[in-house]
């Protein structure tokens, strides 16, 4: 099962621009624990853009209409709604304990949890991405555009920054397929069906195989 989707989201001229935008915003950053729950507030330690400044929906509203517009993001997430989006900023002692996503917020329900990463990663020391597996902590750090997408239900955290800034876009897509499985499932069929198409042209079969994909994201869907 694909549980995790690294893929560039923006490019190199998009990031920069974005970075210059958010180091020259000064009066918009607040405490990070005013976006947390209770129990997240006492292990959470950064800054996040206020939600409602114009340079936050400005670049908000960029990043969520490439994702839409985005191809694979759109086949592996399935999204019905892509909400919570905010801006972080981690200076050195910033941190994020080990935590779990609420599964539902204000702003919709939480199937997916996404990091895109908006400084280069030799900026700044520390500031790993971990996400907890049955074996391992996975430990992501991407260049500057690149994105991660996992399940929200993975515990995470995020590692203390040593040195310099570090800047991510966060957020959750609530998808209309809920279960991971199924998800992953469809992922891998629309993914095989596309590949088919573009190898080999339409067909008779490859009609009945997007029929049998249409009809399953009925029946999994919400």
């Amino acid at each position: 099962m694909m549980e995790y989707l690294t893929h560039s989201l923006l490019d190199k001229s998009e990031t920069l621009e974005i970075i210059q935008r958010l180091k020259t915003e000064t009066s918009s950053w607040q405490d990070g624990k005013k976006s947390a729950g209770s129990l997240a507030a006492k292990i959470k330690n950064n800054f996040q853009l206020d939600k409602s400044s114009r340079i936050s929906n400005e670049i908000k509203d960029l990043i969520v209409s490439r994702m839409i517009s985005d191809p694979l993001v759109k086949s592996f997430t399935l999204p019905s709604i892509i909400h919570g989006v905010m801006f972080t900023k981690s200076l050195p002692g910033n941190g994020y304990g080990m935590h779990v996503d609420n599964p539902y917020m204000p702003s919709g329900r939480s199937d997916l949890s996404f990091t895109l990463f908006l400084s280069e990663p030799e900026n700044y020391e520390g500031g790993s991405l971990c996400i907890q597996t049955i074996n391992e902590t996975k430990q992501i750090k991407l260049s500057a555009g690149e994105m991660i997408i996992y399940p929200s239900t993975k515990l995470h955290s995020v590692a203390q920054v040593e040195k310099g800034e570090r800047f991510v876009c966060v957020g959750w897509i609530q998808s209309y397929v809920q279960n991971n499985e199924d998800r992953s499932f469809l992922f891998g069929l629309d993914a095989g069906a596309k590949g088919l198409l573009a190898k080999h042209g339409r067909s008779d079969e490859l009609d009945l195989i997007f029929q049998a994909y249409s009809n399953l994201l009925r029946r999994l869907g919400d």
